[in-house]
């Protein structure tokens, strides 16, 4: 009886590339059959965030800032810019509303990325939601969820600057009050509005 023979190098390696190539193929696919469910997903989300944000919000323009100028974004929805962006929202009678901006900074174990609302007039945020955030479970995730902290962004001076302070120690419209036992992802939230607040606040009309 003889011995099977077993398959040369190339004829594996034949395989191998053909299984790999049959591979890409699929996850190409899937891909581009995806994608656009993909997409309007996450333009669904970010237009439920930013009536979340502005509070009065019926629409919102998306704005990017290229070249030391504000000019409408006219990528696909979903689509993220590589430039600055915000949206300016308008209200059911097409009046302005307010801006809604997404923004990220590092947290205390990954980067956390929100959108806030914000008032050219007033100076003032006016709401604020985190999209992602990976903090420590039961203690820095309460940024999330904890009705006190977000409270703190229904009407939030930005001038000179936001401060943090502990919790119940508020007194002033510019401060916000500290999760206790998450002070780091407290401030990490504050951080992140300063930076982008110092950002935006030049480039924005007042109108709005």
């Amino acid at each position: 009886m003889s011995t099977p023979k077993e398959p040369g190098s190339f004829a594996i390696i034949g395989t191998l590339a053909l299984a790999g190539l049959l591979s890409g193929l699929i996850l190409v696919v899937v891909f581009l059959a995806t994608q656009p469910n993909i997409l309007a997903n996450k333009a669904r989300a970010l237009e439920a965030a930013v009536r979340l944000v502005v509070p009065n919000a019926a629409s919102a323009q998306p704005y990017e800032f290229v070249g030391g100028k504000l000019q409408p974004y006219k990528g696909a929805a979903g689509v993220p810019s590589t430039n600055p962006i915000a949206y300016a929202a308008v209200n059911s009678q097409g009046q302005p509303a307010g801006y809604a901006i997404s923004a990220e900074g590092p947290g205390f174990s990954d980067t956390i990325k929100l959108i806030y609302g914000y008032d050219a007039k007033t100076g003032r945020i006016i709401g604020m939601k985190v999209l992602e955030s990976r903090e420590t479970p039961g203690l820095g995730d309460k940024i999330l969820s904890d009705a006190k902290f977000l409270s703190n962004f229904n009407a939030l001076s930005v001038r000179p600057s936001i401060v943090p302070v502990k919790s119940g120690a508020k007194t002033l419209p510019n401060q916000v009050d500290c999760i206790t036992g998450a002070t780091i992802s407290s401030k990490a939230v504050v951080k992140i509005l300063n930076s982008s607040t110092q950002q935006w606040f030049p480039r924005l009309p007042a109108g709005n």
